[in-house]
């Protein structure tokens, strides 16, 4: 899936919607839609190295497994997690997240997601899954911007984000 960008603009301050996103224990509040049975692949969720493994709920999907690793971080523009997903996780997946500072206090956030399938079958996969994922992928970016702006009002986190945690934790 080539890296078709998703851009909103979200009324709360840059660094609000760095921090929450920078923290991969956040990603269930706006992703437990497609993305299931999150766990964290170390204790610290947040900051380069963290990461979490999850399954896709993509109905026909037979290997849904997925991870994700921060693996690049410029306070406060820019996010990159790289990941592995599909058979014996060969597919290799990318996602980018660009912060701009907007007017009066906005922020515009561009998320990225991109994969390299590489055998016939993953791409054929791909192409059956690709627009179900964006679309997926559309409401998770509505849903960060519904809770970063309620959480801005609040002066934090609101009391309702999911986090995922350290298995036994």
């Amino acid at each position: 899936m080539d890296p078709e960008p998703i851009s909103i603009v979200v009324d709360a301050p840059q660094e609000l919607v760095y921090d929450f996103l920078l923290d991969i224990a956040n990603y269930p509040s706006f992703t437990d839609h497609f993305l299931v049975d999150w766990h964290l692949t170390r204790e610290r969720s947040t900051g380069l190295g963290a990461g979490a493994r999850f399954r896709i709920a993509f109905p026909l999907a037979r290997f849904a497994w997925a991870d994700l690793t921060f693996t690049a971080a410029e306070r406060p523009r820019l996010i990159v997690a790289e990941g592995r997903m599909g058979k014996v996780n060969r597919v290799p997946l990318r996602v980018r997240f660009e912060l701009r500072p907007g007017p009066e206090g906005t922020t515009r956030l561009t998320v990225a997601v991109g994969t390299e399938p590489r055998i016939p079958s993953d791409r054929l996969g791909e192409a059956v899954a690709g627009p179900w994922a964006r679309r997926q992928l559309r409401k998770a970016v509505v849903r960060v911007r519904e809770l970063l702006e309620e959480a801005a009002r609040q002066g934090g986190l609101p009391p309702t984000v999911k986090r995922v945690t350290v298995a036994d934790g």
